[in-house]
């Protein structure tokens, strides 16, 4: 997915939350950002975008989403309890009633038996629903799995709000 397929997207993903009136925010480790730099190329982005966190260290984890030490320590900040944890925060720390949160392994060091580069931790929260998380295996350099990550958030956020 190139850089304009994914500004079309996060265009899409604005005009669905508008459509319904609700607004947004993104927990990210591995992506440091790139879901809120995608989403605020949109004109206008202020009327369903809130803010996002870049919490990639533990401390960071713990300090602003409310990530549980449990969580981070029992199963490791790439797992679907700290994306679970982060994305609850992101929701519980904001305006935000759709939430986003990834954590992953971007490479090129860092995988681990079980959990190899390009493993990323997803979790997304929309209201009255409860907290989806997925886990995808991405190939590819670390800018191809950070590319990856983006686009595969963007691209579920959109579904579940279609």
């Amino acid at each position: 997915m190139t850089d304009d397929d994914i500004t079309a997207l996060s265009a899409k993903v604005g005009d669905a939350l508008k459509a319904r009136g609700l607004m947004m925010a993104t927990a990210e480790s591995c992506t440091g950002g790139g879901i809120a730099e995608a989403i605020t190329r949109i004109q206008g982005s202020s009327a369903w975008f809130d803010r996002g966190f870049v919490t990639y260290s533990y401390e960071a984890k713990v300090d602003l989403l409310g990530v549980k030490r449990e969580s981070l320590v029992d199963y490791g900040a790439v797992s679907s309890e700290t994306a679970h944890d982060m994305v609850e925060g992101a929701i519980s720390n904001s305006r935000a009633q759709v939430a986003v949160a990834v954590t992953g392994i971007a490479g090129p060091d860092g995988g681990m038996p079980g959990k190899p580069v390009g493993t990323v931790w997803f979790a997304w929260k929309f209201p009255k629903k409860p907290i989806v998380s997925e886990v995808c295996h991405f190939s590819g350099n670390r800018a191809d799995v950070r590319q990856q990550t983006v686009a595969h958030a963007l691209t579920q956020l959109l579904h579940n709000l279609a």
